[in-house]
Parts: structure tokens; C-alpha cells; sequence
């Protein structure tokens, strides 16, 4: 296929748009139930010695998969610019996070090799996904004329909640079970003769990842098209650098820019440790299990959708900025709260019974965490949807496509920092809530750096 004309963009193409946007769909699952709420959790209070070990060994994953995103991204990025096969790009990424998701099923209990399979699986399969997400993300321009990016990028990220939602559900309707009753969240009994007594659901959510995103992400590869730029690899590489150094330069000498670019990498990171330690967290102080924080995921889902469906009027009434502070100061409230929260015990100090016998978030110290990270939820949707609202504000309007690659770089360069010091302070202090509470150091100097940046609400 050859690339759209600029004729052509003005009248997308409506399948290639939609197959565009089924990427976010078919890659979603990983970051739901790998990432977050269903293997984590699995990972650190099954497989791991101990909460405190598993917290501090995922971080460590994490911050690896950070770090060779940081290094690579930028170059891939640049050769995504300056050549025009994406696709198969996407292609040879996939292949290994598809490899990965599967592995994560031979991480079994007990198993002498579970815990480095589990940790490779997921940095590599982390950083496969993330790099085939650069590429599709560079073709966007290709798809929809600039004036319509945003609404590209939010059609793809709503896929993307809507897919780890359906993913979840499935997942705890009719393939994890809880140990004790050997039922689903839904009541049944689990699907394929699944073994709750071996956690065999909550790895089966690694072979189901990859099933669901090798469907999904077929369509792109038939019908979305590739740029007709042909660069050979060694020129392509130099004249992306190239490019890249200048964008660079561009922002630097754009102050209000260059600030909100350099919040959004402290702040970012703290939300990416936040949703990768969420679940392992819940896991360790509450004692939960793959029903309890799956379904604890999905009230998050449902609550950020709220969230962003009010965020747009917030910042349209506002401004952008406002709404980005006033979530960081939500988020740094609520994460302190929930770092006070564990089995019998609420705000660090107050004592209360623990969660009886089969009750589902039936105590009190459960019922806050629940209340404060549906709010968190709420909070860090229009903090991701108002940052493009305040990056459009911001930078030159003939610039707009390149402001976006620097964005989404801003987003991924330092990811790996905030876990690294969640599981370097986790080891170091044998505490899970000391270990979190760095998350809100990076809330509050992304706040910080937020606050310098002069808003343009006159620019439309």
C-alpha cells in the first residue's frame, strides 16, 4: 500500500482509521492484566518470598524496560520519520512481546525458574510493545490531517480502555478463580479445567494477551497504509537524528514549552510507577487476590472514563493547566492516603478490624483504599487528555505533528527512574508504603515545574 495523498487526508480513511486505532484494543490486555491488576499482584504474593521482594524485584523490571526504551526510543522514533516502513517495524516487535506474553504461563509456583522468567518476560515484553507503539503512533500524521491528531489519538487511547475493560472482565469472569471457593468473579467454575490452586488463571492472562492482540492487530497490517518513503537504514538514521537534535533546539528556545515538556517527564514517570505497583501494592497491604484487584481494576477503568468525559468541559471552562495541577494535587493526595491504608489500619494511625472471611472489600481500611483509588482513577485521565489540550496552547502552530513526537517522548525518555527508586527504597527500608511514597516526590516536583509555565488561553 502507498501513503495517502494530502487530498486523501482530508477525507480519511474511515477502515484504516479504525485499524489504526485496534492497535491500542490488541495491546491494552498486556498493560491491564500483565502490568497492573492481574500477574503483578500474582507475581508478588505467590511468586515472589515475600510483597516486599516482589515490589522491589518488579520495579527493577520496570526500570529496565524504562531505560531501553529511553535509549532506543528516540532512534527508532527518528527512523520512523525519516522511513516509511512501520509496519514492519510493528511487525518485528511483535513477534517477541507475543513470545513474551505466552512465557508468562511457565512462571508457575514453585517453579526454580518462575521468578526470572516472569521478570524477562515482562521487561521485554514491555519494551517490545512500547517500541511498536512508536511506530504506530508515528503514523498518525499519514492517517488524519493535523487538525484532527487529537481526536485520532483519543480515539485510539478510548479504545484502549474499553480493551482492558472487556479484558478484565473476561479474564475474571471465566479464567481466574479464587483459590478458596475455586470460583470466578462471575460464579463459575474456570474455563479449560484452569487450577485455581495453581494459579493457573492468573497466568493464563499472559497466553490471552497474546491471543487477543495477535487478532486484533491484524487489521493494521491490512489495511492501514505505509508511507511510499523509501530511505535506506544508514541515511533514514542520520537525517532522524538530524531531525530529532533539531526539534530539540526548537523547544529549548520555546521556554513555556520546553518547562511543560519537562514537567510532564517528572510527572509521567510517577503515574508510571503508580499504575505498575498498584496492584502488587493492594496485594501485599490487603491481602487481595486476582478477583479482588480485578475487580478493583475495573472500577478504576470505569471511574477514569467518567473522569475523562468530565475533564473536557473542565478544560475547555479552566484551561488545560488548571485541570493538570489540580489532578497532580489529587493524586498526591489520594496516593498518601492509600500508603496509609493495610489490613487493620487507616491514615498511618487509627485501627479497625480486619476484612472477615470471604466478605469482598467488607472492611473499613479496604472501602477507603477502594474510594481513594477510584478518585485517583478519575484524576489521571484528564491528566494525560489536558496535556495535549495545554501542549496545542503552547507550541507553534506549524509545528503542532513535531510537538506531539516530543511529547510522547517527554513521556518515556526518564520512565524508568520512578520504578527504579520505588524498588531501590522498597529494598532498602523492607516497606512497600515507604517504597510508593516516592511516587508523590515525583507528583509534587512535576506540580512544581507545572507552575512556571505561562498558559495561553487566548489561543485557539
Amino acid at each position: 500500500m502507498t501513503a495517502a495523498s494530502e487530498t486523501d487526508i482530508e477525507r480519511p480513511d474511515r477502515r484504516a482509521v479504525v485499524s489504526w486505532g485496534l492497535f491500542d484494543w490488541a495491546a491494552q490486555p498486556f498493560f491491564t492484566l500483565i502490568t497492573t491488576f492481574v500477574f503483578a499482584p500474582y507475581f508478588a504474593s505467590v511468586l515472589a518470598d515475600t510483597p516486599e521482594q516482589g515490589q522491589s524485584l518488579w520495579g527493577y523490571a520496570t526500570a529496565a524496560a524504562g531505560l531501553g526504551i529511553a535509549l532506543l526510543a528516540p532512534i527508532l522514533g527518528s527512523i520512523a520519520d525519516a522511513t516509511g516502513r512501520r509496519k514492519l517495524w510493528i511487525f518485528c516487535f511483535s513477534v517477541p512481546f507475543v513470545l513474551c506474553c505466552w512465557a508468562f504461563w511457565y512462571a508457575a509456583p514453585g517453579s526454580p525458574n518462575g521468578v526470572m522468567i516472569a521478570l524477562c518476560a515482562f521487561a521485554l515484553g514491555t519494551l517490545s510493545i512500547e517500541i511498536a507503539t512508536v511506530f504506530n503512533n508515528a503514523m498518525m500524521p499519514q492517517l488524519v490531517p493535523p487538525t484532527h491528531i487529537g481526536r485520532l489519538s483519543s480515539f485510539g487511547w478510548a479504545l484502549g480502555y474499553a480493551s482492558g475493560l472487556v479484558s478484565l472482565v473476561i479474564v475474571l469472569g471465566f479464567l481466574a478463580a479464587s483459590p478458596n471457593s475455586g470460583k470466578t468473579l462471575l460464579g463459575f467454575v474456570p474455563l479449560f479445567g484452569l487450577d485455581p490452586t495453581t494459579s493457573e488463571g492468573d497466568r493464563a492472562s499472559g497466553p490471552f494477551s497474546a491471543i487477543w492482540y495477535v487478532i486484533f492487530v491484524l487489521p493494521l497490517f491490512l489495511f492501514v497504509p505505509d508511507s511510499n518513503q523509501r530511505q535506506k537504514l544508514g541515511p533514514a538514521i542520520q537525517k532522524g537524528l538530524a531531525d530529532l537534535i533539531e526539534s530539540l533546539k526548537h523547544a529549548r528556545a520555546q521556554r513555556n514549552v520546553f518547562l511543560f515538556l519537562l514537567a510532564n517527564m517528572v510527572f509521567k514517570d510517577g503515574l508510571v510507577a503508580l499504575f505498575a505497583f498498584g496492584g502488587i501494592y493492594a496485594a501485599g497491604q490487603l491481602g487481595w487476590g486476582s478477583i479482588e484487584i480485578g475487580s478493583f481494576g475495573i472500577i478504576l477503568t470505569i471511574t477514569g472514563t467518567l473522569g475523562l468525559i468530565l475533564s473536557g468541559k473542565l478544560d475547555d471552562r479552566f484551561g488545560p493547566k488548571l485541570v493538570i495541577a489540580f489532578s497532580l494535587i489529587v493524586l498526591m493526595i489520594c496516593g498518601l492516603g492509600m500508603i496509609s491504608v493495610d489490613k487493620t489500619t487507616v491514615f498511618f494511625v487509627i485501627k479497625t478490624a480486619a476484612a472477615p472471611d470471604g466478605g469482598l472489600f467488607a472492611s473499613l481500611p479496604e472501602q477507603i483504599f477502594i474510594t481513594l483509588g477510584g478518585i485517583i482513577g478519575a484524576a489521571s485521565g484528564p491528566l494525560q487528555a489536558s496535556c495535549r489540550s495545554l501542549l496545542i496552547q503552547l507550541a507553534p502552530k506549524e509545528q503542532i505533528t513535531q510537538y506531539f513526537g516530543l511529547l510522547a517522548l517527554s513521556g518515556k525518555v526518564t520512565s524508568f527512574l520512578a520504578p527504579l527508586a520505588v524498588a531501590l527504597v522498597t529494598a532498602a527500608t523492607n516497606s512497600q508504603p515507604a517504597g510508593m511514597s516516592v511516587i508523590l516526590v515525583f507528583f509534587a516536583a512535576g506540580l512544581a515545574l507545572l507552575l512556571l509555565v505561562k498558559e495561553k488561553r487566548a489561543i485557539q
